[in-house]
C-alpha cells in the first residue's frame, strides 16, 4: 500500500515540478529563485533525528553520489539568456525527456530497493538522492546566473 501511495505521490510531484519548471522560463530568474529551493529542501534532513529514518553513512554517500551524477543532465539542460536586461532560463526541449527519464529510473530503483530496505529507510535514501541532484544543479545555475548578470553590468 505504501509503495503504491508513494508512487502516486511521486507522479503528482513530478507533474508539479514540470509545470513549475515551464512557468519558470516565462519570468526573469532571481537569486532567490535559485537559492531558496535547496534551502527549503534542506529542512528535510530533520527526518534523520528519528532513528527509523537513519541509514548507514556508506549508503547515504552512495545515494548523494547518485544524485550528483543525475544532476549532470539537469546542469547541461539549464542555460540562461539575457532579454530586456534581465536573465531568463531558456526552455530546453530535452528537459522533459530528461525529467521523465530520471523519474522513471528513480521510480524503478525505489521499487527495487523497497523490496530489501524498509519503507522509511528507502524514503531517506531517495531524499538524499534528490538533494544530491538539486544542490549541484542549483549551484551550477547560480554560477551561470552570476555570469549573465555580469554581462548585463558591462
Amino acid at each position: 500500500m505504501f509503495l503504491i501511495a508513494s508512487t502516486f505521490f511521486a507522479i503528482v510531484m513530478g507533474i508539479l515540478i514540470f509545470k513549475f519548471r515551464m512557468r519558470e522560463t516565462r519570468e526573469p530568474v532571481t537569486l532567490k529563485k535559485i537559492i531558496l529551493p535547496p534551502v527549503f529542501m534542506s529542512t528535510g534532513f530533520l527526518m534523520f533525528t528519528m532513528p527509523f529514518f537513519r541509514v548507514p553513512w556508506a549508503e547515504a554517500g552512495e545515494a548523494f553520489l547518485a544524485g550528483m551524477i543525475f544532476s549532470i543532465l539537469l546542469i547541461v539542460t539549464s542555460k540562461f539568456e539575457i532579454k530586456n536586461n534581465e536573465v531568463y532560463l531558456i526552455r530546453s526541449k530535452a528537459f522533459i525527456f530528461i525529467l521523465v527519464g530520471l523519474f522513471a529510473i528513480r521510480l524503478a530503483l525505489k521499487w527495487y530497493i523497497g523490496t530489501t530496505v524498509s519503507y522509511l529507510e528507502t524514503s531517506s535514501l531517495f531524499f538524499i538522492v534528490a538533494f544530491g541532484m538539486i544542490m549541484p544543479w542549483r549551484l551550477a545555475m547560480l554560477f551561470q546566473f552570476k555570469k549573465k548578470q555580469n554581462e548585463i553590468a558591462i
